[in-house]
């Protein structure tokens, strides 16, 4: 049984924003000030904390593999590293999604909701826009994020080119979601992160309960009998599992905006996936490389890296672009080189390690099913075998496609297969440049030229036959 949602009210009045307002990011007695959220002293006594400053990293075999690969990133230190980077740049990297919207101006709103399996997921809410403010119902849109991040990833890149804002200004009250486990839903009612018992899901259970709880929180606080979907990467992932497994939600839906869809991985590019793939056939040798319950958090690496190794004027800085080239595709043009120090500022996020095995089983396995347990407990599990297949066809939601060349995770080839089991699918739009990547369907320099002004075109179609 579903526990009573927690609701916001007032949450910010952006003609009362100060500069010191700005500067607290995760005081949770101060954010609760802030946001006048009913009941908040009663939210630290659940067994998550809501202070946003995650824990260190107690797997030491986890914390060996973060080093590995950005051994190369923290070999070498820029003697003088903040003396150019605007300190506007390094704030954004420290600042948490509620913030940064409130810095720029924009209405911010924290919400929380819980999940059928009693988590605590923390949304993010752009009621209207700064110039747009009349009263009425608005058409809802809500955006998920893809794997390691969170709802930060449509704000993070300011005003002109944050997806969040641009919606906004197009008239949308814009609903972000965070899944179980990043930064912002890291509490349960009565687990702990630091129990393995916690980090004891995949993108399934990010789409089978996750989704739900937070789209019927927002149909029931709005009052509209449908939504906007757009999801990036693992949001598209998740969004494929709740319609299949839970075909009563295509209803709640206008249609689906997928960027970057995941579904199919048999023809990946990426090196560093490649690598890690093949491990994940044996669960404990893949638990032994990556840690058994939270893989990546966002702490003391982020911060590090944010505010001295990636700012532009560091020596070090290629290194962190050049990570994100290896897992995602190439493409220095349309990467804004000032803007890695809030990009790694904010990601990773956090995910569970399961997560990440279960990408793997698609990647190995050519197909889109669930998590493989092995013969004995997917027998237990699942009553087979072999786990079950998802149900593409059960989805009826009208379904836009959106992909590109240079997409080294979800690759034209592995789009076009998902097009051809998903019936509902409208539209297959590539996006007009060749080298675009994977990550350069939230950071690019370009990217509202590129994809965003035809997303919302779509989406504006739909509106008028409401």
């Amino acid at each position: 049984m579903r526990l009573k949602n927690i609701t916001i009210v007032n949450a910010y009045d952006p003609t009362e924003i100060t500069d010191e307002e700005t500067k607290d990011r995760t005081n949770p007695s101060v954010r609760c000030q802030e946001i006048s959220l009913v009941n908040c002293p009663s939210i630290p006594d659940v067994a998550g904390s809501t202070d946003l400053k995650i824990g260190k990293m107690k797997n030491l075999s986890q914390s060996q593999f973060v080093l590995l690969l950005l051994s190369l990133l923290y070999g070498v230190r820029a003697s003088e590293p903040n003396t150019y980077t605007d300190e506007s740049i390094l704030e954004d990297a420290r600042l948490d999604t509620f913030s940064i919207i409130k810095k720029h101006g924009y209405p911010s709103e924290i919400h929380r909701t819980f999940s059928d399996d009693n988590y605590i997921l923390e949304m993010h809410r752009i009621p209207h826009s700064v110039v747009n403010t009349h009263e009425g119902r608005r058409p809802v849109v809500f955006l998920m994020h893809g794997l390691l991040s969170s709802s930060a990833e449509w704000v993070m890149m300011g005003p002109e080119k944050g997806f969040a804002y641009i919606l906004s200004e197009a008239g949308y009250d814009v609903w972000m979601g965070n899944a179980r486990g990043n930064t912002y839903s890291r509490s349960h009612v009565f687990l702990h992160p630091s129990s393995s018992s916690f980090w004891k899901f995949s993108w399934h259970e990010i789409g089978y309960y996750d989704l739900p709880a937070m789209i019927d929180y927002i149909i029931k606080e709005t009052g509209v009998p449908k939504i906007h979907f757009i999801g990036f990467s693992q949001g598209t992932t998740a969004f494929w599992v709740m319609t299949s497994t839970r075909p009563e939600y295509n209803e709640k839906i206008v249609a689906m905006q997928a960027l970057a869809p995941v579904a199919f991985l048999s023809k990946v590019r990426s090196p560093l996936v490649k690598a890690i793939a093949p491990f994940t056939n044996s669960l404990e040798v893949v638990f032994k490389i990556l840690g058994r319950n939270e893989f990546l958090t966002n702490g003391k690496i982020n911060e590090m890296a944010g505010q001295s190794y990636c700012v532009e004027e560091a020596i070090t800085q290629a290194l962190c672009t050049n990570l994100l080239f290896l897992l995602c595709g190439y493409n220095s043009e349309q990467l804004n080189s000032t803007m890695v120090p809030v990009i790694v500022g904010h990601t990773p996020a956090g995910a569970s390690t399961k997560q990440i095995v279960h990408f793997g089983q698609i990647y190995n396995g050519h197909k889109f099913r669930q998590f493989d347990y092995g013969l004995m407990k997917n027998k237990m599990t699942y009553g087979t075998f072999k786990p079950p297949t998802y149900n593409l066809t059960a989805i009826r939601t009208p379904i836009f496609l959106h992909y590109s060349d240079n997409d080294w995770l979800a690759t034209p080839e592995d789009v076009d297969r998902l097009s051809k089991e998903i019936k509902t699918v409208i539209g297959k739009h590539r996006v007009p440049m060749a080298k675009f990547n994977h990550v350069d369907f939230v950071f690019a320099i370009d990217v509202k030229k590129l994809l965003y002004n035809r997303v919302v075109n779509i989406m504006a179609q739909f509106n008028k036959q409401s």
